[in-house]
């Protein structure tokens, strides 16, 4: 286990709008709030054609290749993120959200790109105080959180 201590900062409430790309929106407004790292919560609904990152094809190998799904249609969504900074000092989002729509739910990692479908609401604490930064792991190819 690696950890690093950090403290509350601003607390944001944001609306993304229909058609807005999660990470992107995110990260931009980290970016131009000089937001360096926060933990976000987020809810709404997703808009078919979304990406999600739902596991790595194989559970255990050197080489990740990770499996997509594509929705189908409009899903209502809720999740958990955290954004830190990359190795150029660059807002990196990484959150992962369960979509569900009737009686079917998929989750995973939203970096492939999920499209807000009307309305999503974050909440997007900053967290002072910290150095930790997301790194690139040239093993298994992502960039990991170094607290």
């Amino acid at each position: 286990m690696k950890y690093s201590e950090a403290k509350q900062g601003r607390i944001f409430v944001i609306r993304l709008e229909d058609g807005d790309i999660i990470h992107e929106e995110l990260e931009k407004f980290a970016a131009d709030h000089a937001i360096k790292a926060a933990s976000l919560i987020i809810l709404g609904g997703a808009d078919k054609g979304s990406v999600l990152i739902t596991g790595p094809m194989l559970s255990r190998s050197q080489t990740i290749t990770p499996m997509t799904a594509i929705l189908d249609d409009a899903h209502e969504i809720l999740g958990v993120g955290t954004i830190f900074p990359d190795s150029e000092g660059k807002p990196f989002l990484h959150m992962h959200i369960a979509c569900g729509r009737d009686k079917s739910v998929t989750a995973g990692c939203i970096r492939k790109g999920v499209k807000t479908w009307h309305i999503m609401e974050v909440i997007m604490t900053e967290l002072v105080g910290t150095d930790a930064k997301r790194l690139p792991d040239p093993i298994i190819g992502f960039c990991l959180l170094n607290p």
